[in-house]
């Protein structure tokens, strides 16, 4: 995200929006960009014109624009999929009425790995488990690097307001029998399964970064980066960080081209001796 930029959040007035106003709201200022928010009604329970006004205070406490829509949906099955198709659609035309060059979600890492295992459960394949990266076009996730359990901390520490979405407690849709069932359970055998998922997506997106599994030193000596280095790459790219630098052994450092953002391998500078 750049100085200067524009940027749409799509806010729900439940507690993963809601903390991600807040934090962007204070961010608005020291990175330059301006932040306005829109909210959805699907039109599917009255309870969200309320959540919609809860939002709409805290924005005007913030001195964030805000905006809504009311939408209605198409006719047919897999009612999530067609609140998430309608919810975009009307976040698009929101972000043209307003010129915002970016929409911000609030998607997190529990999010991540509950569409990974939901990806796995119908069949996908490599390339449909790279799912909700960092950024994809106009549309960037800045918290999807947080567990959700750090986004329920903050939203207490800052005693944030938020409303509760019934609807996502409802067995009868997959995503929460794998949000309450199955992530659960695999928390028990695995309690950083929820990382692993993410690194897996990460791993599988943009081709898995095939260009680094490629990269060797001035001898054609392979370069094997661990898996933090890779996501710190990754991230780098998403982000357009252009001046990100990566440490690695015997004094090397990876630094990415400023143009294309492909790898470059040279000397990391001299740091004085501490005295």
């Amino acid at each position: 995200m750049r100085r200067g930029s524009r940027v749409l959040l799509a806010l729900s007035g439940g507690g993963d929006s809601m903390a991600l106003l807040h934090v962007l709201a204070l961010l608005t200022k020291k990175l330059g960009f301006s932040l306005f928010a829109h909210g959805v009604d699907h039109g599917l329970r009255a309870e969200a014109v309320g959540e919609l006004d809860l939002a709409q205070a805290r924005c005007e406490a913030l001195g964030v624009p805000f905006s809504r829509s009311l939408i209605s949906l198409s006719a047919g099955s897999n009612l999530q999929a067609r609140a998430r198709d309608g919810r975009r659609a009307a976040l698009t035309e929101a972000a043209k009425e307003l010129n915002t060059e970016l929409i911000a979600t609030a998607h997190h890492a529990n999010d991540r790995a509950e569409t990974v295992l939901l990806r796995l459960l119908r069949g996908s394949g490599p390339p449909g488990l790279a799912v909700l990266p960092p950024r994809s076009g106009a549309w960037i996730r800045p918290q999807c690097r947080a567990r959700k359990a750090d986004i329920a901390l903050h939203l207490q520490r800052h005693a944030l307001a938020f409303s509760e979405d019934p609807s996502n407690r409802q067995s009868r849709f997959l995503r929460t029998r794998v949000r309450f069932e199955l992530l659960p359970l695999l928390e028990q055998l695995s309690p950083q399964i929820v990382s692993h998922l993410c690194a897996l997506a990460d791993a599988l997106g943009e081709g898995g970064h095939a260009d680094l599994d490629a990269l060797t030193d001035e001898h054609g000596v392979a370069l094997l980066l661990n898996r933090a280095q890779r996501q710190l790459v990754g991230r780098a790219r998403a982000f357009g960080q252009r001046a990100a630098r990566v440490s690695l052994a015997n004094g090397r450092e990876l630094s990415l081209d400023s143009v294309t953002l492909q790898p470059v391998l040279g000397a990391a500078p001299l740091r004085p001796r501490k005295r």
